[in-house]
């Protein structure tokens, strides 16, 4: 076994980045500053640790340009009221006595076309919440709803998340997304059933305050409204159908330029463009620092360890696709991070393992939205102000959460098992 670093060094790295997280410190910086940590006491010296960090921040610089280019189809969708469109589209089709439904998949399909997570959960809250509060549901209810449609869209979309394991694993993109296509309608349907029971049940009611109107902004009708997601869906689409590939660096702005054409935005391009280059210049810096600690852990004995720990434990060398998914998610309470960091480690070993990459990929990425929103993380604030709901009464939404990461990995298992 060839290694710089000691299992013990990455953990307390990744410790420590934990720790700064939760006690605010900017998120890039505790990764890098865990990382630099976590290499010198592991053994590696002051050289080879920056070296390792360098490279491993380096091995993002793809999948950071992709992000970068999204970022004009989800500013595109966002300010010419296409995402609001889509969702409240959907909403109105499906009445109010299928609120539930109609609000998980609307976020769903928002997050499936190329919107961040926790984006398509800001976006269709404004609608959620008139209609949680028109059929009488509760506020949790109605914000589970969102985040399970989320995570169900998050697993089969072009996001961050999606991109980083397509890389790492060396896969096709839309293959990917297509693969996880069973366990989000898994999970879609759990999210469903969990925040129906959850929004007949809790007694945190939607109030005046909490229910916010457009403005008077008029919407782009649906039709404009979908011409940008489709185009990406039929781009990327091209490979598996006709060998024709387009990667997403210009599936997604061409996207988003198709977007701004039908909606007639093409005098705000310019302001669009800025905004969406906001909404992903976070994340993209985001992975820069998960690079360096996925450098050190990737040149570390962890994955040696948890090898030998499976086997100790007689378990298949395939369980540490999901597992390593959820591990990493947790620790960073981030799905783009938690996914890039257990791809870009345990890549090699799962495919010396005999474990297919599209599978692992697929496995790793379903794993990630297990405990992927927890405190220390931006998505669970995100989420919880965008219904004005306390920390406290966030916490709760937790374990539901959970449940419905959890119901897409054990499904994503299970096909890769009957596969």
């Amino acid at each position: 076994m060839d290694y710089s670093f000691s299992t013990w060094g990455a953990l307390l790295g990744l410790a420590i980045a934990i720790v700064l997280i939760i006690r605010k410190v900017q998120p890039a910086y505790s990764l890098i500053i865990g990382a630099l940590i976590g290499g010198l006491v592991g053994g590696g010296g002051l050289m080879t640790t920056v070296d390792t960090m360098v490279s491993g921040a380096a091995s993002m610089m793809s999948s950071v340009l992709r992000i970068m280019t999204s970022g004009i189809l989800a500013g595109a969708l966002i300010k010419t009221g296409a995402a609001e469109k889509i969702a409240e589209t959907i909403v109105d089709k499906l009445g109010q006595k299928r609120a539930v439904a109609a609000i998980s998949i609307a976020t769903m399909i928002i997050c499936a076309v190329g919107v961040f997570v926790d984006i398509s959960v800001i976006t269709v809250a404004p609608i959620a919440l008139a209609i949680g509060k028109k059929a009488g549901l509760s506020k949790s209810g109605v914000l589970l709803a969102m985040i399970g449609g989320g995570k169900a869209g998050n697993i089969v979309s072009p996001n961050p998340n999606t991109i980083a394991a397509s890389e790492a694993f060396g896969v096709d993109l839309t293959s990917l997304m297509l693969k996880n296509a069973i366990p989000a309608l898994f999970a879609l349907v759990v999210t469903i059933v969990i925040a129906t029971l959850l929004a007949r049940k809790s007694s945190d009611t939607i109030g005046e305050a909490d229910v916010e109107t457009s403005g008077g902004k008029s919407l782009p009708n649906f039709f404009a409204a979908i011409a940008g997601p489709v185009v990406v869906i039929v781009l990327l689409a091209l490979r598996p159908l006709a060998g024709i590939s387009i990667d997403p660096l210009i599936a997604l702005p061409v996207g988003g330029a198709v977007s701004i054409l039908a909606t007639k935005n093409w005098r705000n391009t310019v302001s669009f463009m800025e905004f969406g280059l906001s909404k992903v210049i976070g994340v993209s810096v985001l992975l820069i620092g998960t690079g360096t600690i996925a450098g050190i852990i990737k040149a570390s004995a962890l994955q040696y360890d948890v090898i030998n720990l499976l086997e100790a434990m007689k378990m298949p060398a395939f369980v540490l696709a999901p597992l390593s998914g959820i591990l990493m998610a947790a620790a960073t309470a981030s799905t783009t991070a938690g996914a890039t960091i257990a791809s870009q480690t345990f890549a090699p070993t799962l495919i010396d393992a005999g474990v297919p990459a599209l599978a692992a990929a697929a496995m790793i990425h379903a794993g990630a939205t297990v405990i992927d929103s927890l405190p220390h993380g931006s998505f669970f604030h995100a989420t919880g102000g965008a219904v004005n709901m306390s920390i406290k009464e966030r916490m709760k939404l937790i374990p539901f959460e959970a449940c419905i990461g959890l119901t897409s990995t054990v499904v994503a298992v299970i096909v890769y098992l009957i596969g």
